[in-house]
């Protein structure tokens, strides 16, 4: 392995790490909503190093879920959706990567901006439409008498993914006001 691939997978194992602390801070209202604040490292990790690295890098952030014994389970199939499936799809933010890159070669600061909040949009979709499946699937039951499982799915999941899209996009484009050079590959 070149030390270059091996540079990218232990930043990867780093930004996982970093992602699943921040997930330990309580941000959670309620039952069904949370802000996932380790959003932020892998969105940021996805706009350095692209998809198959982001990837894999949430691919283990899902797995220290289970190892933290943060994980909740209520059928193998749903917890293989909600923390490997869910969590890898982070890696889709990489899909403005090269345009993202050339708006700092350029110093286009609302360019760069635009890009942050774009792929953190995609991402946070990717991510959460595997717990809006999740949701409906293996959650539903546990809706309000009455209420249809497919919103009460996408009220609990949508309803976090706007407020972690929303976290994710402000503490991006600070970073990148203060810190741009992270956004950058070496």
């Amino acid at each position: 392995m070149s030390n270059d691939r091996l540079r990218v997978w232990i930043e990867g194992t780093i930004f996982a790490a970093l992602a699943i602390v921040l997930s330990m801070i309580p941000t959670n209202i309620g039952t069904g909503f949370t802000v996932s604040l380790g959003m932020i490292p892998l969105t940021l990790f996805a706009f350095r190093r692209g998809f198959l690295a982001a990837s894999s890098a949430g691919f283990l952030w899902g797995i220290l879920h289970f190892l933290m014994g943060t994980a909740s389970i209520l059928h193998p199939l749903q917890g293989f959706i909600e923390y490997f499936i869910a969590f890898a799809f982070v890696g889709f933010a990489a899909v403005v990567k090269r345009p993202l890159y050339s708006a700092f070669e350029n110093n286009n600061r609302i360019k760069q901006y635009q890009f942050i909040v774009i792929g953190t949009i995609i991402g946070t979709i990717a991510r959460f439409f595997w717990h809006f499946v999740a949701g409906y699937y293996f959650w539903g039951s546990y809706a309000p008498e009455g209420m249809n499982p497919i919103w009460y799915s996408f009220i609990a999941n949508g309803g976090s993914a706007l407020a972690t899209g929303i976290a994710t996009s402000i503490v991006l484009v600070i970073i990148a006001k203060t810190t741009p050079t992270l956004f950058l590959k070496k």
